[in-house]
């Protein structure tokens, strides 16, 4: 298989992971259920991975994937520089317990 479907049209899913990578370079935390936050830690990795590159070529390539501007900019400019001597393991998912509602695992994930 490989990839979560999580129920969603392919165009809904693309769009729901972007939204929660760029929410999580801007944040630098976010609090969401767990498969969503295991797939959203392999796409914020290789950008962070890009990102250390630093060159107009790895800005164009996040530029493509993150929704606003502003967090590309911090994420070359803070982030990448940031993990410059570490190879991998940008990110740490903790567990803060279940959703009230439908009783989901709920994750905190954040840049480490």
């Amino acid at each position: 298989m490989g990839y979560r479907r999580f129920g969603l049209t392919t165009g809904h899913r693309k769009a729901m992971l972007r939204n929660l990578v760029t929410s999580l370079f801007r944040d630098e935390r976010i609090e969401t259920t767990e498969p969503r936050a295991k797939d959203v830690r392999s796409i914020a990795e290789k950008l962070v991975t890009t990102a250390k590159k630093g060159d107009l070529a790895a800005r164009r390539q996040c530029l493509e994937y993150i929704y606003e501007e502003e967090v590309v900019k911090k994420l070359f400019d803070s982030i990448a520089p940031k993990y410059a001597e570490r190879q991998g393991g940008y990110t740490r998912i903790v567990k803060v317990g279940y959703r009230r509602g439908d009783a989901a695992e709920m994750v905190l994930l954040e840049l480490v």
